[in-house]
């Protein structure tokens, strides 16, 4: 009896990640207010199956965000580990936070919504990815190629400005300011 439990428990998981896959995608294509049915479709499961795991839209946006989140802030000890200088593995962290920034179309909305559902969003970007991105800056100063001025917080939040995208301003041109906000963050201000 407890393999049947154990089979179902992974399957219920796949299911769930299969739905937080495709909402992701959803997401990407058409924004957190895509409709239900196109995040069951890609999945390919009913919109039932959906409402079961995340019983509204909210939670299932928190599912999605926080699992890419999650995913940007583990991102930043392993590119300090794996790169040739703090600097390097800031500026390969800050195109992923760019990237995650830039692909989410609604999420800025969603977060301004008033939706209680989605209140706690905000703070789990602040509170996971200020610190991740806090000790790709400690090691930065530490290494004498950034000032230690520079905080994670005004740092983020300059990023997320230049990459708010619009009809004349698209992805490449918030990454190309990113890239020169970051050259000048180099320069010691």
């Amino acid at each position: 009896m407890p393999e049947t439990v154990g089979v179902r428990q992974a399957q219920a998981q796949r299911t769930r990640g299969g739905v937080l896959a495709a909402a992701a995608a959803v997401f990407v294509d058409q924004g957190v207010q895509a409709p239900i049915r196109d995040i069951a479709e890609r999945a390919g499961v009913g919109i039932g199956t959906i409402y079961r795991h995340f019983p509204t839209r909210a939670d299932l946006v928190t599912a999605v965000y926080r699992h890419q989140i999650d995913t940007c802030a583990a991102l930043a000890p392993r590119l300090l580990a794996d790169s040739a200088s703090p600097f390097t593995a800031l500026t390969r962290w800050v195109d992923a936070f760019v990237e995650f920034l830039v692909t989410k179309h609604g999420l800025g909305a969603a977060l301004g919504s008033g939706d209680a559902g989605l209140e706690n969003l905000h703070s789990l970007m602040l509170d996971t990815l200020v610190p991740a991105c806090a000790t790709l800056l400690d090691a930065c100063a530490a290494a004498d190629e950034l000032s230690p001025s520079i905080t994670a917080y005004t740092l983020m939040r300059a990023i997320g400005n230049l990459c708010i995208t619009g009809p004349d301003y698209e992805q490449a041109d918030a990454k190309h300011m990113v890239a020169i906000l970051l050259a000048g963050c180099r320069g010691k201000a």
